[in-house]
């Protein structure tokens, strides 16, 4: 029985040995970083075989052992090592081969998981590239959807500008060059050009504020409101351009919770919706504003009798600038209010939807109540 003090001496003399191996291909690793896995494979299979034989070495000089023997266990010894560095080498030559597939999926028009058997690591860097790819493609989508979108609001908005330059225009023309002079048409063109101005201020707020939104730079003050005071305020906004247009008008809140919201922000959304209501509805016809709580949420539902809007148009309504069919815009405007009204209530963490009911549309923002 060897002596434990000789046994000691052994393991230390071969770990040793088997340190200085490993510090040589440490460094040659470090200097092959940038090179391939199967390469990196091949030194370190290198080293486990060196190791083990320096090892050996270590202790055949130690124990004495003849050259015979020494010889038998160095020829068993680098047999092994051989065989695992074929093992490492095709190993390398494996992940290489994965790698290679996957570095063509990614080189791909548009990038698909490779159908071939991965490695576990590589198998799970597919499954991140295609979620990675399909979020950059739905990036893509909405960008180009944006881009449409804002290509529409110039094109609207250059439209319905122009209408009311010109008639601003040429009225001070008629007015500067005294072509009208009696004092009703000098009057009614000094009315006209007081309401066509308005109409440009609220085109040029209704920008303003949807800007504020898509930059996010929208800042709510919220305070504690009832619900019946939102819809009462929205139904007496609206009351006289309903009156003017002979359209029948009515609030209702059927349970009255109170919530935390900024009333300024959200009565402006709500009075687009009962004004753009009012607009495509037809004379004697109704509107109505409902306010109640469901499932512990707050909804407003504004109701017209606007005749429907097509099934494909619906998902679009709240598209900036999109107006849908000319028939359905009397009165026109930009096409901003409702996409306001949603940038508004989203703002509050709420949602609004629009959907055909009865004789027109149902359109409804839903909020949270009050903690």
């Amino acid at each position: 029985m060897i002596p434990f003090d000789d046994l000691l001496y052994v393991v230390f003399c071969a770990a040793l040995a088997a340190l200085a191996v490993a510090a040589v291909a440490l460094a040659v690793l470090y200097g092959l970083r940038g090179r391939s896995v199967a390469t990196q494979l091949i030194v370190v299979g290198a080293a486990t075989v060196l190791a083990t034989i320096s090892g050996i070495l270590v202790i055949s000089f130690l124990m004495l052992l003849n050259d015979h023997d020494r010889s038998v266990v160095l020829a068993v010894v680098t047999s092994a090592g051989l065989v695992a560095m074929a093992v490492s080498v095709l190993l390398g030559r494996r992940l290489v081969a994965a790698n290679r597939t996957l570095v063509e999926a990614v080189r791909a028009d548009r990038f698909r998981p490779p159908t071939a058997r991965l490695p576990a690591e590589l198998a799970e860097l597919s499954r991140e590239l295609e979620a990675a790819y399909a979020r950059l493609a739905a990036a893509h989508e909405r960008e180009q959807a944006l881009e449409a979108s804002r290509r529409e609001l110039v094109a609207w908005v250059s439209h319905d500008l122009r209408t009311p330059l010109a008639g601003l225009r040429a009225m001070a023309e008629a007015l500067e060059d005294e072509v009208v002079s009696d004092a009703d048409t000098v009057r009614r063109y000094h009315g006209r050009i007081r309401v066509e101005s308005e109409r440009l201020t609220e085109m040029v707020d209704d920008l303003f504020e949807l800007s504020r939104i898509h930059a996010g730079a929208l800042r709510l003050s919220r305070r504690r409101v009832g619900l019946a005071d939102l819809v009462a305020e929205a139904v007496a906004g609206a009351e006289a351009l309903a009156r003017a247009k002979g359209v029948r008008l009515r609030g209702d809140v059927r349970e009255g919770l109170p919530l935390q919201v900024d009333t300024g922000e959200l009565g402006r959304a709500l009075r687009n919706l009962v004004v753009n209501a009012i607009r495509h509805t037809p004379s004697d016809g109704a509107v109505e504003i409902i306010g109640e709580v469901l499932g512990g949420e707050a909804r407003v539902t504004v109701a017209d009798a606007c005749g429907g809007i097509p099934e494909d148009d619906l998902p679009r309504v709240f598209d900036v600038a999109f107006r849908g069919e000319a028939a359905r815009t009397p009165g026109g405007g930009a096409g901003l209010g409702l996409a306001i009204a949603r940038g508004i209530v989203e703002a509050h963490a709420g949602r609004i939807g629009v959907a055909n009911d009865g004789p027109g549309c149902r359109f409804e923002i839903t909020l949270p109540l009050m903690a």
